[in-house]
């Protein structure tokens, strides 16, 4: 039976580095925290500081101020409150001790930023977001203490002409009773550029809806800004058009002014804060003043709002490969001793769960059988032990490397990214089929290769053994066990070589239950001697191979549709057509052989291209409508993040059709019903994130958590960090968690 892996598991290595190498680059992975503990990080396109400003020291009724101070590259810009026609606000995320407050940003006033036909408002140069904090009455640092800690977590979109998300963590340490005067000067900068509020009552600033346009009078502006040319920033967004010219003139010393309504405008406010300045060349800092604009009705129906296409909303998230920025990313630095071991270890264990996964059990029931025939050579016992570890550990690797090899060329790919290709899904579909009639008995290689390769397994056992690793790695690759989410999700932060070694530990981990089978007597001496029933066991080992191939089948119907399986069934047969025509002797194999090949060429050119071509995503899946009734919505970038806003948990099943252990999730802890009822109980909202087909969005998601593979399942919560569950979920694990929202 062995004779036969040499061919078909070489077979199976062309499949897998070719099809990967296909894969099209989408989207890049969102960058990580640089600098983690210091008060300055540095990216390619801006350097971040926290700072401060606390002349008195702090303590209760002192005044302190924190910010964080952006220095941008030339050309490259970051946003105000309102971003304009695209963007993203900065975001501040603070840690602080005990008795201390921090504010909302205090916005300098922005410049606008003019991209093709789209207006944002930002800042370029050294811009300084500060930030009030109170420090209460009740604030006791403790009788020996010298200084209080300060934690930020910030993160921006810095743009020039491609947008690159960056964020940061920082910590800086203030002196309590000591004078933090510093960056005074900026912060008294910051403060003069702030927006200032005007005196005039709110009866003299108005604006009336006039069509499509929005009619602005505003009194009580300074006597120098009369007869100049402003700009209007509204502070809500998609109300007006940014990047309409609009009309404007003076009254006297009233300006009014004429600007057209947003196309896809979403609000209707009754109250519209505007920011206005003098227009000037560059970002020239100069004062502002804010007027609350009294909006006289009736609006307009709002339009529906346009929505941003999740490989656009994922290309704005997640590139991070610079391109076109002429800059290299920053190399990832090493991770501690501590980490790398645990995710060693994280590693190895789940790599020996990996044992246990289904799609890995056909081959590894096949490696028992090749066990049984040398358990009474002790010696051959112990080289195919070792030649079987060396193919399942050098598999990994050369996997490892190539995805961290596309990854670095800008390919948004996770755990198992080659099952997101139908070719792959295709190739690995016909090769189980040849290996499920081989096991049947349809045919034997050895009757339809030539001699000289048919005879290989004999001269070469140990390749055989070798290659043998190799397929248990094909199959094994779409699968997650436990413990292994948090180890390869970390390999996207290391170096290559310690990321390679957390690949090497999984190989490791996956062929230990045989490496020591190998190398214990006792175990040998075990397993049954050889005999008929190893022939028995052979075909009966031919049904796990074709439950893969309905496996895959169905994996493909979700990619490529119903057509792309049902051509792929078609090729399958004409694939058992001609295997079993070329094993026969004589004439009949010459011209059934013939036949068959011809025929499978035929199949190809017409089936083919049905097999490769991904199907509209409109095309709902067949379980749709079972998927709403339990209460599951398709995921979407910010979803979950506008559901947490509005004070609702969110639960996110990161899955794939691909993935058995997801599989097995949906149908089991899923779709219990204690735990629909709690999640129902407690108002929670439920997300599908499918990753069957090649998604930037949700690789940048899982990417941002920490995972670059599936099954991950994540509760959201407000005020509160993510949970992220094991991989295979238990009832009772969920309903824990659920409890506790």
């Amino acid at each position: 039976m062995s004779s036969r892996l040499f061919h078909r598991l070489a077979v199976t290595l062309f499949f897998i580095a070719a099809s990967a190498f296909g894969i099209s680059a989408r989207a890049q992975f969102g960058p990580k925290p640089a600098n983690p503990g210091g008060s300055t990080v540095t990216t390619p396109h801006v350097q971040a500081e926290l700072v401060a400003h606390a002349p008195q020291g702090v303590g209760p009724g002192q005044p302190l101020w924190l910010g964080l101070q952006i220095t941008h590259q030339p050309d490259w810009h970051t946003y105000w409150k309102n971003p304009g026609d695209s963007g993203l606000p900065t975001e501040l995320t603070w840690q602080l001790p005990a008795g201390l407050d921090a504010g909302d940003i205090a916005w300098p006033v922005p410049h606008k930023i003019a991209i093709g036909s789209l207006a944002n408002y930002g800042y370029e140069g050294t811009v300084l977001l500060p930030v009030p904090v109170t420090v209460a009455q009740t604030f006791a640092p403790g009788p020996l203490a010298k200084d209080v800690t300060v934690q930020l977590k910030a993160s921006w979109l810095v743009c020039r002409k491609e947008c690159i998300p960056e964020e940061g963590h920082f910590t800086l340490q203030l002196p309590i009773q000591s004078t933090t005067a510093l960056h005074s000067a900026a912060f008294d900068a910051a403060q003069k550029a702030q927006p200032q509020p005007l005196a005039k009552a709110s009866a003299q600033q108005q604006a009336q809806v006039d069509g499509d346009a929005l009619q602005v009078r505003v009194a009580g502006l300074p006597a120098a800004l009369r007869g100049k040319t402003l700009d209007l920033f509204p502070e809500m967004p998609e109300v007006l058009h940014n990047a309409a010219p609009g009309t404007q003139q003076w009254e006297g010393d009233v300006w009014t002014a004429r600007i057209p309504l947003a196309e896809q405008r979403s609000n209707s406010p009754s109250t519209l804060p505007v920011v206005l300045a003098e227009r000037v060349q560059g970002s020239v800092p100069r004062p502002g003043y804010r007027a609350d604009l009294t909006v006289q009705g009736p609006w307009p129906a709002v339009a529906t709002k346009a929505s941003v296409s999740p490989a656009l909303e994922a290309a704005l998230k997640a590139n991070a490969t610079l391109a076109g920025s002429g800059l290299p990313p920053a190399a990832p630095s090493g991770a501690s001793s501590l980490t790398l071991t645990a995710a060693l270890l994280g590693a190895l264990l789940g790599g020996l769960i990996l044992n246990l996964m289904p799609c890995v059990f056909p081959v590894l029931a096949i490696k028992v059988v090749g066990f049984t025939r040398h358990a009474q050579d002790r010696r051959a016992h112990r080289i195919s032990g070792l030649a079987y570890t060396a193919g399942v550990v050098l598999s990994f690797l050369a996997l490892g490397a190539l995805m961290l090899g596309l990854r670095a060329a800008g390919e948004a790919v996770g755990w198992g990214f080659q099952l997101q290709s139908p070719a792959v899904v295709a190739a690995l579909a016909g090769l189980f089929t040849l290996i499920g009639l081989n096991l049947a008995g349809v045919f034997e290689f050895g009757n339809m290769l030539p001699s000289s390769v048919a005879s290989l397994q004999a001269r070469h056992p140990v390749a055989d053994s070798f290659l043998t690793g190799v397929l248990a790695v094909a199959v094994a690759s779409p699968c997650t066990a436990p413990f292994m989410g948090a180890s390869m999700g970390l390999t996207a932060t290391l170096p290559a070589a310690q990321a390679l070694a957390v690949f090497a530990a999984l190989g490791l981990g996956l062929a230990l239950p045989y490496l020591a089978a190998s190398l214990w007597p006792a175990v040998a001496r075990a397993l049954p001697r050889p005999g008929a029933w190893m022939d028995t066991f052979r075909r009966f080992m031919a049904f796990p191979m074709f439950a893969t191939v309905v496996w895959l089948v169905w994996v493909l119907g979700q990619q490529s549709g119903i057509d792309g399986a049902a051509s792929l069934l078609i090729l399958l047969v004409g694939l058992g057509l001609l295997a079993w025509s070329l094993a026969l002797q004589g004439r009949a194999r010459r011209w059934l052989g013939s036949v068959a090949t011809v025929a499978m060429a035929l199949l190809l050119w017409a089936f083919g291209p049905h097999v490769t071509r991904m199907a509209e995503v409109a095309a709902a899946p067949a379980n749709a409508t079972a998927t709403a009734a339990q209460g599951w919505q398709p995921w979407a970038p910010g979803a979950a993040e506008a559901l947490v806003a509005s004070g609702r948990p969110v639960f996110v099943d990161f899955t794939a059709a691909w993935c058995v252990t997801c599989q097995y999730n949906k149908k089991t802890t899923l779709a219990n019903a204690e735990v629909l009822a709690d999640l129902h109980a407690k108002n929670v909202a439920l997300l599908r994130a499918d990753w069957t087909r090649r998604d930037p969005a949700i690789t940048a998601a899982l990417a941002q958590l920490g995972r670059n593979g599936v099954p991950v399942y994540v509760f959201y919560r407000p005020g509160k960090p993510p949970v992220v569950l094991t991989e295979v979920l238990s009832v009772d694990e969920v309903r824990s968690t659920i409890a506790q929202l």
